[in-house]
């Protein structure tokens, strides 16, 4: 059986993403997933993503932020960057 081919991206969220419970969905959609990384609030009011897994993993985990109660996603900026060959499990940062 083929291992499905691992990505990682860099995301970042602006609109109504802090206070809402961003992170506490991304962690509980990536762990469902099965994708690893991490999640953090910025300064400016942003949130900052570094997420890894399949594309369907992925596409999963922002499926369920864009569907999270509060949560008002406004602009996405997203870029491809390496893949950590060793990473465990999906965490938020402080």
């Amino acid at each position: 059986m083929e291992k499905l081919h691992q990505v990682r991206k860099y995301i970042r969220f602006y609109g109504w993403v802090q206070g809402v419970g961003f992170r506490y969905v991304a962690r509980m959609a990536a762990e469902r997933s099965g994708a690893t990384g991490w999640v953090r609030n910025e300064f400016d009011g942003s949130v900052s993503m570094e997420i890894q897994g399949t594309e369907r993993d992925i596409d999963s985990v922002l499926q369920a932020l864009g569907s999270g109660g509060y949560i008002r996603i406004e602009h996405i900026e997203t870029r491809d960057i390496p893949v950590l060959a060793d990473e465990r499990g999906f965490r938020v940062r402080y």
